[in-house]
């Protein structure tokens, strides 16, 4: 039996994030089922930096916002430079749906951000191979960036283990029991007890909650597909934008030489090693080609990931009221990456002081907001 202050089951980044906030405070041990942290959803993610995320969702704002420092200055022991790569987005809209890009404005300049409207030759200037329908106008947007996701996530991992915790791997939760005051964990490698559990088990939450008995939070696994794009030799997108329909159903972007490109697919699914469907394939091909004059012949690769939301969209970050010491960390969705800095140290917090840091409540987050109770 080992024994630990605090147990993360799952090593995403909502796991990793918490246990290298949680090191400060105690004996962190990080339970990962797969032989490789992150082997789901975060390592399939290509995410943005934005602070507009999801049409501006002022919660979601907060949290990103919040992220913002830590991403573009990492401390001098996490990442040697900043983790963010500054690439501006123009959200596009065909000629009968340019209301929509008015109406996008307006509400991101509720959380003071600003955009400017773009139009012909500065269109072509920016990405030369969008299609004449979305030339018209375009909205740009600028302060997003590429996140270096595996330096993120590693900084996180190599902070757990330096500051005395413990990462072990192909440690599946079979067993989940409260015993004199302490939860007991039952893997495939072995026992563990610690007073706190904090499930970060992504699409598997709810799954790990009815081992003990516990209510579920209704997680809802969506499938999200990405195909990346081979171009012709004589093209180079690197300096591109993201280009992102103004109904945020799909977006591509450029990603090492190549375009990087989601249909916006949420299909429900089962937790499990998500895998693309040939018929979301084809439906990214197909707005590719629709939003520019590139012919996708030859797709470089393909795969699919998992984003975990419950039924507001929101994250979910508490203690379960029948279930002492045992702590709630999931729902992060498709903003799991950009808003984990902020999650991190919003468990870190509630956890050891019981309440948000500061910094965060005086941008307008309530414990409320993000609780397990709203769901039940």
């Amino acid at each position: 039996m080992t024994i630990a202050d605090f147990i993360i089951i799952g090593g995403g980044i909502a796991g990793a994030s918490a246990g290298y906030e949680l090191c400060r405070h105690g004996k962190v041990i990080l339970l990962e089922k797969e032989n490789l942290p992150g082997y789901h959803t975060t390592g399939r993610s290509s995410a943005i930096f934005q602070k507009s995320y999801n049409r501006g969702d002022p919660l979601l704002n907060i949290l990103v916002t919040a992220s913002e420092d830590f991403l573009r200055r990492p401390p001098a022991d996490f990442a040697a430079r900043s983790l963010l790569t500054p690439r501006p987005l123009i959200y596009i809209a065909p000629p009968g749906q340019q209301d929509s890009l008015d109406n996008l404005r307006q509400k991101l300049g509720e959380i003071d951000i600003t955009t400017d409207f773009i139009s012909g030759q500065e269109i072509t200037d920016v990405i030369p191979v969008l299609s004449p329908q979305y030339q018209d106008r375009a909205l740009l947007e600028q302060g997003l960036a590429d996140i270096d996701v595996g330096a993120l996530h590693g900084g996180y991992l190599q902070g757990i283990t330096a500051r005395g915790g413990s990462i072990i791997t192909n440690a599946g939760v079979t067993g989940l029991g409260r015993n004199n005051d302490r939860w007991q964990v039952t893997t495939k490698t072995g026992q563990f007890q610690a007073p706190v559990i904090i499930n970060a088990a992504g699409a598997w939450v709810d799954r790990v909650a009815g081992l003990a008995n516990i209510a579920p939070i209704g997680i809802r696994p969506l499938r999200r597909t990405v195909i990346m794009v081979t171009l012709p030799d004589d093209i180079c997108p690197d300096s591109w934008p993201i280009v992102m329909d103004v109904s945020e159903n799909y977006y591509f972007k450029p990603e090492g030489g190549k375009i990087l490109m989601t249909p916006g697919d949420a299909t429900l699914s089962p937790p499990c090693d998500a895998q693309p469907e040939e018929i979301d394939i084809a439906w990214a091909a197909h707005y590719l080609e629709q939003a520019t004059r590139l012919k996708v012949s030859r797709i470089a690769r393909r795969w699919a990931g998992l984003r975990n939301h419950v039924a507001d969209g929101h994250p979910v970050a508490g203690f379960d009221a029948h279930a002492p010491g045992f702590f709630w960390l999931a729902g992060q969705g498709g903003f799991g990456i950009k808003t984990a800095p902020a999650m991190g140290r919003i468990t870190a917090s509630l956890i050891t002081g019981g309440r948000l840091p500061q910094d965060i409540t005086g941008r307008g987050l309530t414990r409320d907001r993000i609780s397990v109770k709203r769901l039940r």
